[in-house]
């Protein structure tokens, strides 16, 4: 909990950790609105797909190109250029009368995600090592916060009735705040690194790191879509029950990531991976008991378990030797989004294939392997 005192009680923390915070609730209040949307412009789940995958490509086309945003504009003033983006295309899905421009606004809108993703974690890179001060998790789980204050507006839909009046009044207050706070960090720009050659060896590190990320948001993207299915049919839960998983595993996650600065502060970033992939091996074990309580608390565990690894593996990345901090969160940041994407459609073929216990059992595979890839990680430390 240091680091969240450290947020709090200082603008210079509280500034970027509410970008974190700003990014969730942007999205998350257009995605309260995709159903609203489907029905407005009369599209079926495929067309839906489709425009979704373009807010995907949105994201993976901005991600190479981060990085020379970043250092060519400084990383304070790529944040802020992020947050006004975002504050501008999170209105347009919302505003499109047809369905191809819907596809157009979601590319634009992905691609304020993406710089926003990668400048703001590599803002708090800078930041730490100007401060010698952690707070990566702590500004991870300001985005888990970004998520519950989403759910908490959602209480307002009947009231605003309109999608969006709701999404406009959520940027302006939004925007508002970050108004007040963007002079904290927009003079912020990232130490010169000295360069080195490109070698396979100077890559491995990076390797290593995208790997863990990509399964580490592959097994969240698929708890958060499977976790109720799994309740439902596996541990024939009662209907009260089935959104208990989802919520343990976020509720976990948020107190995890406020946690995991000081802990990795004392044991240091890759032994606290380590503990977090051993901690979702033990949350695996229950959720396969296949007894609805059990599994709800292993679905807890597996939330704090990688609750720490993504903010570790980025505050790893922005410190690899010889590796821009820009490259290194870029990289990490693409290999995890890939992972989120691709992890619940390969587990969703798997359950069709053959079953649902079969993709869980897939789920504490990958984890057994990021244990083993934390030990060639700290043999490269």
């Amino acid at each position: 909990m240091k680091s969240l005192l450290l947020i709090f009680s200082k603008s210079r923390y509280f500034a970027p950790a509410w970008v974190f915070t700003s990014l969730n609730i942007w999205f998350g209040t257009w995605a309260i609105y995709i159903p609203s949307v489907k029905e407005k412009l009369g599209i079926d789940k495929a067309d839906l797909g489709i425009a979704l995958f373009c807010l995907s490509l949105g994201v993976f086309v901005i991600f190479p190109l981060a990085p020379k945003i970043v250092n060519r504009l400084g990383v304070g003033r790529a944040t802020w250029l992020g947050v006004l983006f975002c504050s501008v295309t999170a209105l347009f899905p919302l505003m499109v009368p047809s369905y191809h421009l819907l596809m157009i606004s979601l590319f634009f809108f992905g691609m304020a995600n993406g710089i926003t993703d990668i400048s703001m974690n590599t803002l708090v890179t800078e930041i730490e090592k100007e401060d010698k001060k952690n707070f990566m998790s702590a500004a991870h789980g300001f985005f888990s916060l970004g998520g519950i204050l989403v759910g908490l507006g959602s209480f307002l839909i009947p009231i605003i009735g309109s999608p969006l009046l709701h999404m406009a009044g959520t940027v302006t207050l939004v925007l508002i705040i970050n108004l007040f706070f963007y002079k904290k960090y927009i003079h912020i720009v990232a130490a010169p690194v000295e360069k080195e050659p490109f070698s396979f060896g100077l890559f491995k590190p990076l390797l290593l790191l995208g790997i863990i990320g990509f399964i580490a948001m592959a097994s969240e993207g698929a708890i958060v879509d499977w976790s109720g299915l799994y309740l439902q049919e596996i541990t024939l839960a009662p209907e009260a029950f089935i959104g208990s998983g989802f919520l343990a595993f976020s509720s976990a996650m948020t107190l995890g990531r406020f946690l995991g600065d000081g802990i990795s502060e004392r044991f240091g970033s890759v032994k606290l991976v380590t503990l977090g992939a051993l901690v979702a091996i033990i949350g695996y074990g229950l959720v396969l008991s296949e007894q609805t309580f059990l599994a709800i608390i292993g679905f807890a565990l597996n939330g704090l378990g990688f609750s720490v690894m993504v903010p570790e593996l980025f505050r790893i990345g922005g410190n690899v030797r010889g590796v821009d901090s820009s490259q290194g969160v870029s990289f990490i940041a693409g290999t995890g989004y890939t992972g989120f994407l691709v992890g619940p459609v390969i587990l969703g073929l798997l359950a069709e294939s053959s079953s649902l216990r079969l993709s869980f059992y897939t789920l504490l595979g990958a984890a057994f392997f990021v244990l083993m890839v934390t030990f060639f990680l700290r043999r490269r430390r």
